[in-house]
């Protein structure tokens, strides 16, 4: 089994990408099938839920300021097609922000799902001694990394525990505690290259660094799963604004050909009280819908067929900014 301990500027980053869900989608069947085993020490979750609501916020307003200047840009130098795109975008970035930040989400899941770590006697000694004699993580002056030395200790114990067999990957992007100082980040630093000696403890380096290991340890029942989410994502599109609006539109038309026959006399003439002229936009109007649609797919229609219209005319509606059951015709 492949052990992850992935710090949590590890987690931050994995979910201000835009594939993150490549990532955390793998991680979570691989998970569920006991492939692999998230190490989740206490800290990290803190840490985690301490830092997400700045992250989210800073991840919807990334989105939100490329929107911005990207709309400024087309809306200076733009022709009627940009303008087009302007109106498309606006309808698509609530979508763009909502995918963001589901990957925050996802990744609290599982960190509560996984291995929780907890401190004991022997990892606060560690921490204590390596204070002392100023070692990585705690060598810096002006720097608190006591957090960051429990969570190195606690996965030092993690691969002392285990088997031989397995293999056990810590993650992380805080190269200025853990990596070799002002060398290669991707090589942990000196004072703790001894929990990395073994063949099966990994020190990896960010999010690239992880996803390499993954595909290394575990193969294609990583990548498999990752090409899958990309294969889904691409091929599953929210619609476009000119889909929903030509869907609104068809639904008004055909409910309005059903509402204007129902005024009509038992014979099927048109009321006798309107004027001459509102029969005649009112036949005219018929006409139009009959030839866009056909009269095989226009009322009369079975009670069932014209509730239906009804639903999805109030959704297209509601999607488009309109109350719950606005049906006006």
């Amino acid at each position: 089994m492949l052990h992850l301990l992935i710090d949590t500027s590890v987690w931050l980053n994995i979910a201000k990408r835009r594939d993150g869900q490549q990532i955390i989608v793998p991680l979570r069947v691989l998970f569920f099938q006991k492939k692999l085993e998230i190490l989740a020490p206490s800290v990290i979750l803190e840490e985690f839920e301490r830092n997400r609501p700045r992250a989210e916020a800073a991840t919807s307003s990334s989105v939100r300021e490329r929107f911005r200047l990207l709309r400024q840009d087309l809306q200076d130098y733009g022709d009627d097609a940009a303008q087009q795109w302007i109106a498309e975008m606006t309808h698509q970035i609530p979508h763009v922000s909502t995918r963001s930040l589901q990957n925050f989400s996802e990744i609290s899941d599982l960190l509560r799902s996984g291995t929780a770590l907890q401190p004991g006697d022997s990892e606060y000694a560690a921490v204590v001694k390596r204070g002392l004699e100023r070692k990585a993580p705690l060598h810096l002056e002006n720097k608190n990394s006591i957090a960051d030395a429990l969570i190195i200790e606690q996965y030092a114990s993690a691969v002392r525990a285990g088997s031989s067999q397995d293999h056990y990957v810590f993650a992380t992007s805080n190269y200025t505690d853990f990596s070799a100082p002002k060398g290669d980040r991707r090589q942990p630093h000196p004072d703790i290259a001894d929990i990395f000696n073994g063949e099966n403890s990994h020190y990896v380096y960010d999010v690239d660094g992880l996803i390499t290991i993954l595909g290394e340890r575990l193969g294609s029942d990583y990548l498999d799963e990752a090409e899958e989410v990309e294969f889904i994502q691409n091929a599953s599109e929210t619609r476009s604004l000119s889909d929903i609006l030509a869907a609104e539109q068809e639904y008004f038309d055909k409910i309005w050909y059903g509402r204007s026959l129902m005024s009509d006399t038992e014979d099927g003439q048109m009321d006798p009280e309107l004027s001459d002229s509102l029969r005649r936009t009112i036949a005219s109007a018929r006409e139009r819908v009959e030839a866009k649609y056909g009269e095989d797919e226009l009322p009369p229609v079975s009670d069932w067929e014209w509730g239906f219209m009804h639903g999805k005319l109030s959704a297209l509606r509601w999607v488009l900014g309109e109350e719950w059951d606005f049906l006006d015709t």
